[in-house]
């Protein structure tokens, strides 16, 4: 198996500040880190959870997002 060389290594995010604008560079980091996911692993990764845990969340956010759907199908029909 052959190790990776040091320029094979993935860069890191980064993002250029222009003209002393650090609130605009950090709102642009912020949404470059959302996109990539590294939020969301990190919290995933940071307790061991069981496969049937997370099959019953899934299962439990799908009723919600149904049953979330079903209301304002509801709603929009004017049954309530």
């Amino acid at each position: 198996m052959k190790r990776k060389q040091s320029n094979d290594i993935m860069k890191g995010l980064s993002v250029e500040v222009r003209n002393d604008d650090f609130n605009g560079a950090m709102r642009r980091f912020k949404k470059l880190v959302q996109e990539a996911g590294i939020i969301q692993e990190l919290r995933e990764r940071q307790a061991y959870v069981k496969p049937s845990t997370k099959r019953a969340k899934a299962k439990a956010a799908g009723r919600a997002r149904w049953l979330k759907k079903q209301n304002k199908m509801e709603n929009d029909r004017g049954f309530k």
